[in-house]
């Protein structure tokens, strides 16, 4: 006899068996957890400061100029040379300047020996209107003679006091072509390091209309830094507190200075070239612009540089020391929370209980923060949390490490 299930008995099994399958998965599947990254409280030195980036400079830059046209006829340094003040650093042809500077002593010559030979004729008309002067006494000379006399004598001590006016002139003509003359010959200002040469050799420059350069020299035993301090930060900081700052190549030294002076207008000030009779249309744009443009301020310190290690616009990260506390109880700024108006921190005991615990704050360097009361050093704070899965549903789940 052949059995046949009938159809209402053949549905009830399928659901039965889809009902068990669920229930298998469900009962077989991996619980999930949270697993709680820890850290202790420590118990570290913090620093509150402002960060800045800025840029190394040399405190002392002179672009040395050419007040001489012509050509460079010798151009004796080479980029890096140390060069000491007074030092040739190029020589202009100095033939126009040695022409001019002849041609001015023969003048002065000249008119030195017309002035001796006055001087010649003023002695001459001098024992010319005494003999007629004499006469005159005698009863026996000629009134126009003795007019003559006299009138000669004075015109040639008018002509000696001219003469006298023109040496003064052909003296200061000569001392002139001296001092263009010296111009050709370009020495250094000071002590320092050539650190550009925009010119070659050969080249023609011409001082006529702007004074080209010819060397760039600079001090660098001693180097100024130019921090960009922001807006939002510029009201915290003042002249006189303590700045350390790294260079990129070797970011694990801190190079130790003091805040100079901050300067009192933005650095854009000095670039700005708008009017006062800027219409109100093109006013209204520019103030839009400048709300959308970050505003820095300059704060300048300087380091001394005694083995050149820096370089003139190396990148510099600075930071301004606000405050500082030794010792202090720290931990990361993510274990913070905030319930109820009330800053707490989740602390694990050593059952692995956890326990919201209330604390004060002190000063934060923006990774960790002092906590001033409610922890101890070695006590073990939640920092973060982990999601994961294991594979029973009984123990403990681990609290970090």
């Amino acid at each position: 006899m052949k059995f046949r299930l009938r159809p209402a008995r053949l549905i009830l099994i399928i659901l039965l068996a889809i009902l068990l399958a669920l229930l298998s998965l469900f009962l077989l599947r991996p619980e999930s957890k949270v697993n709680y990254i820890t850290t202790p409280v420590a118990i570290r030195d913090l620093e509150k400061t402002v960060l800045a980036d800025g840029t190394i400079e040399a405190q002392k830059l002179v672009s040395v100029g050419a007040q001489a046209s012509g050509q460079i006829k010798a151009l004796p340094i080479s980029l890096g040379d140390k060069v000491q003040k007074g030092q040739l650093l190029a020589e202009i042809d100095d033939l126009t300047q040695q022409n001019e500077f002849k041609d001015s002593q023969a003048a002065l010559k000249n008119v030195q020996a017309q002035r001796t030979a006055k001087l010649a004729a003023l002695r001459n008309n001098q024992l010319s209107w005494q003999r007629q002067e004499m006469l005159m006494r005698k009863g026996v000379g000629a009134q126009a003679d003795y007019d003559s006399a006299r009138a000669t004598l004075d015109a040639t001590q008018a002509e000696i006091t001219a003469l006298d006016a023109q040496i003064i002139q052909a003296q200061i003509a000569v001392n002139t072509a001296q001092v263009n003359l010296a111009y050709t010959k370009i020495t250094s200002p000071m002590d320092g390091t050539v650190v550009a040469i925009p010119v070659e050799a050969g080249q023609t420059v011409n001082a006529a209309q702007s004074t080209p350069t010819i060397a760039k020299v600079a001090n660098l035993k001693t180097m100024t830094i130019q921090a960009q301090i922001s807006e939002a930060d510029v009201i915290k900081v003042k002249p006189g507190m303590s700045v350390w700052f790294t260079i990129l190549g070797d970011p694990d030294k801190r190079y130790q200075a003091t805040l100079r002076a901050i300067e009192p207008a933005p650095e854009s000030l000095s670039s700005d070239t708008s009017t006062s009779s800027s219409s109100s249309s093109s006013s209204s744009s520019s103030s839009s612009s400048s709300s959308s443009t970050a505003v820095y301020y300059n704060g300048l310190f300087d380091v001394d540089n005694p083995e050149e290690t820096l370089r003139i616009s190396m990148t510099a990260q600075v930071y301004i020391l606000l405050d500082t506390v030794k010792n202090a109880l720290v931990v990361p700024m993510t274990a913070l929370h905030n319930e109820a108006g009330k800053t707490q921190v989740q602390v694990v005991d050593d059952k692995g209980d956890i326990h919201a615990r209330p604390v004060t704050t002190g000063i934060s360097d923006n990774v960790f923060v002092q906590l001033t009361s409610g922890v101890i050093a070695g006590e073990k704070v939640i920092v973060s949390q982990q999601a994961g899965t294991t594979g029973g549903r009984s123990g403990r789940p681990p609290m970090g490490f």
